[in-house]
Parts: structure tokens; sequence; C-alpha cells
């Protein structure tokens, strides 16, 4: 008896170490797996054969092995031997075991991706979803493979993968956009909607800026999570820091917490995020401010000065270009002067992003300096101006004068030609 439970102890151990030991690269051979799979004329058992042919794993020389057990240079069910660690299809549980026994091992990694971070197993279990997993063992949660599809994972570098920054989103939105696969949870379904009419989501899938934020960039990979209602600020501080710096010393920093509001999507919504403007300052249509402010309070009225002195600017900036346009076009060099106009522009940029502390002081200290730089760059336009209508004025006045001077020898070409057959007849 003791000699079958040390002998069934050493089964236990030698099992478990085909199981947690992460998985080696397949040697060259046959691989049974895939020639069964793709006789038996199944298309449920081809497709993964088939799709397998382009994963990133196949590429770096796993087979079915590394991640189902078994040993694919056995013929028929002796493959599929739990002795020599088959699993089959694993659990969903079992899916971050699998994935993590080589994706949570630092040494191994390094043989094949040193780049690659190897907390990932550890970040999901912090996660919403590995909570969920964990905690309910929820059927509809994500895992690995919901994300990164068994049997075709390309690198997130490759346009097909289904990581890729353009197509994130839609990865996401398989399953948080699908009403129906998400009833019964207190969560909307219409964020990739949403995302796809903001102002991230156009820069990403129309203009096709790979930079632009998409669902990971705020909500985490791995570890995915809502921006909790305190630090949703310095979510999108990772990209606008100095407003996020100026907003974190403002007044509304302490007053959005005390309301239970989350700092910048008070204001700039979350996923539905449109492009920020000046109409969002002030007290009218499209103003933001109004929504909790009026003309009477003090919020209110800060908003409208501060709206004044960003309108003021851009009106004297633009005044600015105008005249210096029309010098430019009238031939008048101006190049300097506009060049030192950009100040001005730059000036307003900053007032914009002043308004993010929310005081007079902070926005007119920046208005002023760029109201200097533009009403210079309006005089020398004026200037220039005046010295083109100058140059115009002589040289209307200079034509007079040759015109009149070409006209006298016209008159004194004329009196000598008729003198001419006088003094001959005499």
């Amino acid at each position: 008896m003791t000699s079958f439970l040390a002998m069934a102890a050493l089964a236990v151990v030698g099992l478990l170490a085909v199981w947690t030991g992460p998985a080696g690269a397949q040697s060259a051979g046959a691989d049974n797996c895939a020639t069964c799979h793709l006789a038996i004329g199944d298309e449920r058992l081809e497709k993964p054969v088939k799709d397998y042919a382009h994963d990133v794993h196949k590429a770096k020389g796993f087979g079915c092995v590394a991640c189902h057990g078994g040993n694919e240079k056995e013929a028929g069910m002796d493959a599929m031997d739990p002795r020599q660690g088959y699993i089959g299809k694993p659990g969903r549980k079992q899916v971050v075991q699998v994935c993590a026994r080589c994706h949570s091992d630092a040494a191994f990694m390094k043989r094949y991706n040193p780049s690659l971070r190897v907390d990932q197993a550890t970040e999901y279990a912090t996660s919403v979803h590995g909570r969920k997993l964990r905690d309910a063992d929820d059927p509809k949660v994500a895992t690995c493979v919901s994300c990164h599809p068994a049997h075709s994972i390309r690198p997130p570098s490759d346009p097909r993968s289904s990581v890729y920054p353009l197509r994130v989103a839609e990865t996401c939105g398989a399953c948080h956009g699908d009403a129906k696969y998400m009833e019964g949870r207190r969560l909307p379904t219409d964020q990739l909607g949403k995302y796809k009419e903001s102002v991230h989501g156009k820069a990403m899938i129309v203009k096709g800026d790979l930079s632009a934020p998409t669902c990971n960039d705020c909500h985490g990979n791995h570890g995915a999570a809502p921006p909790g209602v305190t630090w949703v600020g310095n979510v999108c501080g990772q990209c606008h820091t100095v407003m996020a710096d100026l907003f974190r010393k403002s007044v509304h920093a302490r007053v959005f917490v005390d309301m239970g509001t989350p700092g910048c999507a008070t204001c700039h919504d979350n996923h539905a995020i449109r492009e920020a403007g000046d109409r969002m300052l002030g007290l009218g249509g499209d103003a933001v401010c109004a929504t909790c402010h009026g003309a009477t309070d003090k919020g209110g009225r800060t908003a409208v000065e501060l709206r004044a002195l960003i309108d003021g600017l851009a009106a004297r900036h633009r005044a600015a270009g105008e005249v210096l346009d029309r010098a430019e076009h009238a031939g008048m060099e101006v190049s300097q002067a506009r060049f030192d106009l950009g100040g001005a522009r730059d000036s307003l940029v900053k007032a914009r992003a002043a308004v993010h502390a929310f005081t007079v002081d902070a926005v007119r200290a920046e208005t002023t300096a760029g109201l200097v730089v533009a009403d210079k760059a309006h005089a020398r336009g004026v200037r220039a101006l005046a010295e083109l209508a100058f140059r115009r004025k002589g040289l209307g006045i200079s034509l007079v004068i040759i015109l009149a001077v070409i006209a006298g020898l016209l008159l004194k070409i004329r009196q000598v030609d008729r003198r001419g057959p006088a003094i001959e007849h005499e």
C-alpha cells in the first residue's frame, strides 16, 4: 500500500511538472495533432489548425501540446494521454493558468521575446475581469482568449492583430458593445459608438493616428478597470499633462470629489469626448460652465470673463494675421512679423490651457503677453500697407512725370517736323 501511494505521489508530481512548467518549442518532425484534425473532415477541428498556421506561437516553434498537453508524436488516442499532461480544451480558469505558465516566467520569456512583460497574469487577477472569474466564476467575463483569439494570435504590431491599436476598440466592443451579451450587468453598451464619434476615435480611426488613445490607454489592458472618480484626472493627465496639473490645484478638483463627479469627464465626457473649443467656455449655448453656473454667481461671472479674455486675444491675433496677409499678397516683406505673430498663437494656446486653473489671473497672464505680440505684428502690417500706399503714390507721380516728359518730347518732335519743310522752301 505504501509503495502504491509513493508511486501515485510520483505520478502526480510528474503530471504537475508537465502542467506547471513552461512549454518548450516543438522539435522538428511529424505533428500528429494537425494531421489528425485535418483528416477528420470536421470544420470545427480543422479550423484551429488552419488558423494556427499564422499564429505567433507557431512562428516561434510551439505546437499544439504547448497549451493542450499530450504527445504530438503519438498516433491515435495515445496522443491524448492525461499522464502526458493532456488537458484538451482548457476551461475558463485553466486558460489563464495555461497562458501564465509561459508568460509569467521571466527566464523563459527572455528566450523568445525579452521585451515582453511577464506580469500579465498578476495584473489580470486584480482586474474587474479577473476578480469576477475568480470570485463568481462568471461565464461571460473576458479571459486571455477573449482578446487574444486562440490559434490566431498575432503580435500587437501586426495590423491584423486583435490588439493592434486600430482594432482594440472593436475587440473590447465585441463584448461591451453587445447589449444582449451584456444583459443583466449595470453597464452601458454604447461606449463603442460614442468612441467612434469622439475626437479620440476620429483621430485613431479616420486619421490613422496610432498615438491617439483607445480603450486600453485609459482602462488598462490586463489590469482593466474603470477609472475611479478621484483619479480619472490622472488617467487623462497621462497625455494632457499641463491641463491635469492646473486642474489638480484648482478649486474644481476639490469640489468635484466632494460632489462625486469624475474630474475631467464632468466637462469633457468620457467615451464621447468632443474636440475642445472656446464654445465650451462661458455661459452660451454650448458652454459646459452653464451646467452648474449662472450669470449671477461667482463661477458664472468668472466663466464669462475668461471667455472674454480668450475671445479678445483670438480676435486680435486674427486681425493681425489678416493685415499681414494683405501686405504679403501685395508683395511686401512681412515674414519676420508673421513669424513673431506665432508668439501670440502660442499665448492663445497657453491661455486656453490655463482655463483649467479656473482663475482670471492665470488666463490674463497669458492673454496679456499675447496681446502685446499681436499688436506689434498688427502695427508692422499696417506700416507695410502704408509703405505700399506710399510706393504706389510715388509710382503714380513718377508715371505722370514720365508721361508729361514723353508728351513734351512728342510735341517738340512735331514742331521740328513742321519747321523742316519751311526751311527747305526758303
